[in-house]
């Protein structure tokens, strides 16, 4: 057992920080004594009833809950604020609750963790999530020439050097890392580990109305920064070209009139679009209403570090997808299980012999579980918590074995 803070700045009241913070730290409270700092926003904190519920989620797991509230503007300063706070706060309570280890989400927590381990010794494990800075540029966010930039291209050094643990969520993640020239012979432990879907969550649903119902083409999360929404309209545009009766179903909190927008721009016909947004514990429900899902995401370098959630998601509720390649091990899984389709391009021809075999695909005889049993194999949350216990016990002196996952 091991005394562990896990700082976040992404908050628990976030649909992010409840699928990718929150289910792993419940199942790692059973093991370990888990102290969590996240970084909340003002108007989710305002929604008291939410923000007791997972209280007492936390509580009755067991998990010592902390939050601050989360500053965006004005900008850089707000951030720089939050980093000290953030510290502050890290460092109070590593020395109260005699922590052993800082985990980190990310590289604004990172930064955190990597001063509390310099103030109190405890040992830091960076869980990487994806190349931060260089996602920003590739998401047109920051431009390469900016000072922001190259600082934080400083600040991932020292973390990666001042990491006792680095999790990286794809196996192209960990190779890339491995390159660097500061980490020649000097290379952290590394394990992978994807981003993990609760199965318990996200399942197959039967809904009694869908096998009459028409070909639902399905889309879950966000559609901005890297995410190619603009090429996924012309898929869905061509889609129902080839289909008088085919739909599109959105499933999304926050980006609904961009996303109608950028379906109009392609020519989409809005009538047989559906977008609405759902509570995290029902996503699996609108998922059911699919037939299949799709999502594009800019094959940049950054990416080589992503692990899309969605993908998880749909597999695990029985349903194949069309994605594209040059993502993480996107391509890789897909093709590895025979779960759905891979591309490398974007031309209308592309798609629609893409959108074929996609459909095709929903006809094969026991597809629904081979997703299920690929999202066992690759994205199972209880697979994914067994691994990050490892770490801690490893890094504690309770398990020799300190570099676990799949094969980096």
């Amino acid at each position: 057992m091991a005394n562990v803070l896990y700082i976040s700045y992404t908050g628990l009241l976030d649909p992010l920080g409840q699928s990718q913070v929150l289910q792993y730290a419940l199942g790692l409270a059973r093991e370990h004594n888990m102290t969590l700092l996240t970084f909340e926003k003002p108007d989710a904190l305002a929604n008291t009833s939410e923000v007791d519920a997972i209280a007492q989620r936390c509580k009755a797991a067991g998990i010592d809950w902390h939050r601050l509230t989360y500053h965006n503007r004005p900008g850089i300063p707000a951030t720089v604020y939050d980093i000290a706070a953030g510290t502050r706060k890290a460092t109070a309570l590593a020395r109260s609750r005699d922590i052993q280890i800082v985990h980190t989400r990310s590289y604004l927590a990172g930064m955190m963790g990597l001063k509390v381990k310099r103030r109190t010794g405890v040992r830091f494990v960076f869980d990487i999530r994806g190349f931060w800075p260089d996602e920003r540029v590739d998401g047109g966010i920051w431009k390469p020439t900016w000072m922001r930039y190259r600082a934080f291209k400083r600040v991932e050094r020292k973390l990666f050097l001042g990491a006792d643990h680095v999790v990286s969520l794809t196996r192209a993640g960990a190779r890339e890392i491995k390159k660097f020239d500061y980490l020649q012979g000097k290379v952290p432990p590394i394990s992978v580990i994807p981003t993990c879907t609760n199965l318990d969550l996200f399942h197959p649903v039967e809904l009694a109305e869908k096998p009459a119902g028409p070909f639902t083409l399905g889309y879950v999360g966000s559609a901005g920064s890297w995410y190619m929404f603009a090429e996924v309209a012309q898929a869905v545009r061509i889609f129902f070209e080839m289909n008088a009766d085919a739909r599109f179903l959105v499933i999304n909190k926050g980006d609904h009139d961009a996303i109608r927008d950028k379906l109009r721009h392609a020519g989409v016909d809005l009538d047989r679009v559906y977008i609405q947004s759902a509570p995290y514990a029902e996503v699996s429900h609108q998922i059911a209403r699919m037939d299949a899902g799709i999502f594009f995401i800019k094959p940049v370098w950054s990416k080589r570090a992503s692990s899309p959630t969605r993908l998880g998601e749909f597999l695990a509720c029985g349903k194949p997808v069309l994605a594209n390649g040059n993502v993480g091990d996107v391509e890789e899984t897909i093709v590895e299980t025979d779960t759905g389709v891979a591309i490398n391009a974007f031309d209308d021809q592309t798609l629609r012999d893409a959108l074929v075999k996609l459909m095709e695909r929903t006809q094969e005889p026991g597809l629904p579980a081979r997703c299920r049993q690929a999202a066992e194999d690759h994205f199972a949350l209880e697979t994914g918590i067994l691994d990050y216990s490892r770490i801690y016990r490893g890094l504690v002196g309770t398990d020799p074995e300190t570099a676990v996952g799949a094969p980096a």
